[in-house]
């Protein structure tokens, strides 16, 4: 496996391609790289985050629809910007909120944690093993090609994005299609993960301060998941890819 650049330079080499910010120039994504970390299966801790979420998501679906949910909302035309059809495939926001009423699912501390604050906080969050990426992270405008390794009835298969689909990719191939509908096997979150970056995205209906609160609830429950977590952050625009400012990256 090729050696892995400093965190530094892995969050400053992220970048948005200049046919997203053009399809949405509203698009922002906290990145959040998460070191020494003690993996595991999901424990009570991670139970009961979730139950809070799971009845946060109850108090909101009382009032309103999912679809009427802002951000939702928002997600919805973004998907629709570039060809997708929301009523089939769902940003992870949605799924998440439609699936809370019946109890999200368990999957292991570090998906646990994020799924949770993704539901509690109202934005997609992604979350990839950061030992099993390759270069930084990128997100663009597929061409069709580039390779997606994920599971078909329980076997590995290699499929593709459609032209001009919303990926992000790797120097591998693709990490999660559709922005962030469905995330590829190669880079999944395990039990024996300890490093790992996440992906929070965020439409014009949420703040800057709010997408920075979100990413501060997630800091603080990795915090939790070892005694020496280490975590670096940053603030990636699709109006400004590169970090001109060194207090982006902290």
């Amino acid at each position: 496996m090729p050696e892995r650049p400093p965190v530094s330079a892995f969050l400053a080499e992220a970048t948005v391609s200049a046919e997203v910010a053009e399809l949405r120039p509203d698009y922002r994504a906290m990145l959040v790289v998460a070191q020494g970390l003690t993996p595991g299966a999901s424990d009570e801790v991670s139970d009961d985050l979730l139950r809070r979420a799971e009845a946060a998501a109850d108090a909101r679906l009382s009032a309103t629809t999912v679809e009427e949910m802002p951000h939702v909302a928002a997600w919805r035309d973004a998907y629709r910007a570039f060809g997708a059809k929301p009523q089939r495939t769902r940003n992870s926001l949605e799924g998440l909120t439609r699936r809370a009423p019946s109890g999200l699912p368990r999957v292991n501390r570090l998906t646990d944690v994020y799924n949770a604050i993704s539901v509690l906080h109202q934005l997609p969050i992604g979350g990839e093993d950061l030992d099993r990426y390759v270069g930084s992270p990128r997100l663009l405008r597929a061409t069709g090609a580039e390779p997606f390794d994920t599971t078909t009835d329980g076997a590995d298969v290699i499929d593709h994005p459609e032209p001009g689909e919303v990926v992000w990719c790797d120097d591998v191939g693709v990490t999660c299609r559709r922005w962030n509908w469905r995330q590829g096997h190669r880079t999944a979150l395990r039990n024996d993960t300890t490093s790992a970056v996440f992906i929070l995205d965020a439409l014009e209906t949420m703040t800057d301060d709010a997408l920075r609160t979100a990413a501060t609830d997630l800091t603080d429950h990795l915090r939790r998941l070892g005694p020496d977590v280490r975590v670096t952050h940053r603030l990636l625009r699709a109006s400004a890819p590169r970090p001109t400012d060194p207090r982006e990256l902290s």
